[in-house]
């Protein structure tokens, strides 16, 4: 299918829709109303109310979803089309959102490690805890740092509304098209709740094993070492909340939760042969080194009034701590010897980050006295960030310890005019950042075979202090002249951190002053869109037009070595998104569409005109999705495909064999409700398609260990019982 076929195929649309219904419990609103609170837009004012692209999927829609796939970001990439195709990995690199970096979040609390930027923030909660995930599209800084191509956020089960004990549990088992013993997995997951008067706690625990993955031809799936595997891996989720109402506005929350998935270490990489189209595989052995390990801790405290002084006040303070452990490759690799340590080529060594945050919250919200049409929000964010990447082999520091500072007073307007047909909204955010790096030393320079270039230089590097202070300001103007139709128009800057780590680990040359280092200043995008959507009767529609640059932005690169460094340039993206969802005449039937097509470029002669298309690490491909979903009494289903258009690179530098070719893949779901708990049976890539995923066939055409074939036909069983 090619992208004139999509396009013909939607223009009959002309709108869209989620891609999932918004069954989200309803809460009051500012203006009295019951609507769904999007928690990560940092206002309690409907979605309708704000000009923003937003989608919700709720707890139905991602069970069915972590039945099929197995991880929150395979859910939201299947569901959002101008999302990348995952790359079945424990790694999302490369993984975009309208061609940009989205900022993962659990509660508001950020996830992401921009300073180095491990891509492993995808995996830091298991689905089963999660009730709820919030997108929100497009650069913007209502969290602050890393949300330039959007926002992921994770809202946690909430407080048990009834008297008395009550929970969920699952079991799930997984198993290849062959029904293999290597490629057998399980799931049990637990969560026990209790609610006394003004009292409540919610405890649980999943545990989930993986077995060995299979591609649609029954050949095991590469094992990618160094950036870690979701096959072949063991994963421990622990979640606690503790909730005490003081008034009956009031509330005081206490949310832990803990996550390490841990590779078993059983196999071996495969070569594969990219020029004669053999996918990369795996076979029994035992790498050196520590397995690839994800870990990630986190606690937040929160205090929120509904009615405090007539307004709504939130406040949180939380601590999250990351350790990503990446992968021993079997023969010693160029970039971490050391003459000085050991004789060239027999150094072993393996990197992992170390990333802590504690940052706190603060925000109110209220309708003007005697001006109710205006509403205003005033608020406080501060953040700490320290983050450094060390060989646990040697002790070394790769990446030196980097401390980011950032404290952003902020305030929001949202005006109703003429009885809600017409709606101004805008606001500013004051950001002050500091980055703090000790004078420091780089990996010494080494070479891979004796003709190509040194990896490091070697080279003593001043500290310092940079700074970074602007105002990011946002707007937009909403006109709904009939109820459930709107059309918004919308302008937004965000901001990230450049991954400072790949950089200052990267430095060559002598003389580099950290003080006045462009390379770590950060990248503000300014994200414009317009949109339409209808939500009336049968009919969930809308449509986006959107484009963002960024005149000192990021494209990550890959080397020689597959490292990938990072490149400053003048970034700039542009997009449309489609999507329809229609309840049919038959009871319990829904059909749903969705496409996105996505162009990005940069300037990669630095003379301020972009000419270079954004590579398969930096942007996703076109995409359309299709899907027929049924629920009425016990019985749900859905059946989905998603298409992904073929696509070329073009730049001075193209290389065809990056070309895309494109693939197809369907899912299904069917659940069925007992007395005793329901039951599933989910089936990802029912047809059993073979084919390349999509980071591995746009990247390193000459790497025979970076030829990824996606998970063929995989059977999920599945019952689940809430009491």
């Amino acid at each position: 299918m090619n992208r004139k076929f999509a396009l013909a195929a939607l223009a009959c649309t002309a709108l869209s829709s989620p891609a999932v219904a918004q069954d989200v419990a309803p809460a009051a609103t500012a203006e009295g109303e019951d609507a769904i609170v999007v928690t990560a837009a940092r206002t309690i004012l409907p979605p309708s109310a704000l000009p923003l692209t937003i989608d919700i999927i709720d707890k139905d829609a991602l069970d069915q979803q972590l039945a099929i796939s197995g991880s929150v970001t395979d859910a939201v990439s299947t569901l959002t089309p101008s999302f990348s195709p995952t790359r079945q990995k424990l790694s999302g690199s490369g993984e975009t959102l309208r061609g940009r970096a989205p900022l993962y979040a659990i509660n508001g609390i950020p996830q992401s490690t921009p300073l180095r930027d491990g891509s492993r923030d995808g995996f830091t909660i298991d689905g089963f805890f999660v009730d709820r995930v919030e997108v929100i599209f497009g650069s913007n800084a209502l969290q602050g740092i890393g949300g330039t191509g959007g926002i992921i956020n994770q809202v946690t089960v909430g407080a048990p509304a009834e008297e008395g004990v009550s929970g969920r549990t699952l079991l799930q088992a997984t198993a290849d098209n062959d029904f293999s013993r290597a490629g057998m997995g399980g799931k049990a997951a637990g969560l026990v709740q209790y609610k006394a008067g003004r009292f409540d706690a919610s405890v649980g625990a999943a545990y989930e094993l993986r077995g060995l993955f299979s591609d649609g031809e029954g050949r095991p799936v590469g094992i990618n070492l160094t950036q870690g595997e979701t096959m072949d891996s063991k994963a421990l989720s622990l979640f606690g909340r503790f909730g005490y109402a003081v008034t009956d506005t009031m509330r005081l929350d206490l949310i832990a939760s803990r996550f390490e998935l841990e590779g078993d270490g059983d196999y071996a990489p495969v070569a594969g042969d990219k020029l004669g189209g053999l996918p990369t595989s795996a076979e029994p052995g035992l790498p050196p080194g520590v397995p690839a390990t994800n870990r990630t801790e986190s606690v937040a405290l929160s205090l929120t009034d509904t009615d405090l002084g007539g307004g709504n006040f939130v406040s949180q303070i939380f601590w999250n701590r990351s350790r990503d452990t990446f992968g021993g490759e079997p023969n010693p690799i160029a970039s971490f010897q050391d003459p000085t340590i050991a004789p060239a080529g027999t150094l072993f060594d393996q990197s992992q980050n170390r990333s802590r945050k504690i940052g706190g919250k603060l925000s109110y919200e209220r309708a003007v006295p005697g001006f109710e049409a205006l509403t205003l929000i005033a608020g406080f964010d501060a953040l700490w960030d320290e983050t450094e990447q060390r060989l646990i082999a040697t002790g070394r520091a790769w990446v030196p310890p980097t401390e980011f500072r950032s404290f952003a007073p902020f305030g929001q307007a949202n005006l109703k005019l003429l009885d809600g047909a017409l709606r101004l909204a805008g606001g500013a955010r004051y950001e002050n950042v500091k980055i703090k790096i000790a004078d420091y030393h780089t990996l010494a320079a080494t070479t891979y075979d004796g003709s190509d270039p040194a990896t490091y230089g070697g080279v003593d590097v001043a500290g310092g202090s940079p700074g970074f202070e602007d105002v990011l300001i946002n707007g937009g103007i909403i006109v709904e002249p009939l109820t459930g139709i709107r059309a918004y128009a919308s302008y937004a800057e965000g901001y990230t951190a450049p991954d400072v780590g790949r950089i200052t680990r990267a430095v060559e040359e002598t003389g580099v002053d950290i003080d006045n280092f462009l390379d770590i200043s950060p990248i503000v995008s300014n994200n414009r869109e317009i949109g339409i959507e209808a939500k009336r009767g049968p009919l969930d529609a809308s449509a986006t037009y959107f484009w963002s640059t960024s005149k000192n932005g990021q494209r990550l690169r890959a080397g020689g070595d597959g490292i990938f460094t990072v490149q400053r340039e003048r970034v700039e993206i542009e997009g449309l998104e489609i999507n329809l969802s229609v309840r049919m005449p038959i009871d319990g039937l829904t059909l749903s569409t969705g496409y996105a097509h996505i162009t990005g470029q940069s300037d990669t002669d630095d003379d301020g005109v972009v000419e270079t298309d954004l590579d398969g690490a930096n942007i996703s491909p076109d995409r359309l999705n299709l899907a027929a979903a049924y629920a009425k009494g016990p019985l749900s289903a859905r059946v989905q495909t998603q298409f992904y258009l073929s696509r070329s690179f073009d730049g001075p530098d193209r290389d065809p064999r990056n070309d895309f070719e494109g693939y197809m893949l369907t899912d299904a779901f069917l659940r069925y409700q007992t007395s005793l708990g329901g039951v599933s049976l989910a089936v990802q890539n029912l047809f059993d398609k073979q084919y390349i995923s999509y980071a591995s066939d746009t990247q390193r055409p000459t790497d025979n260990f970076f030829n990824f074939a996606g998970r063929g036909r995989t059977f999920t069983l599945g019952w689940d019982y809430r009491f």
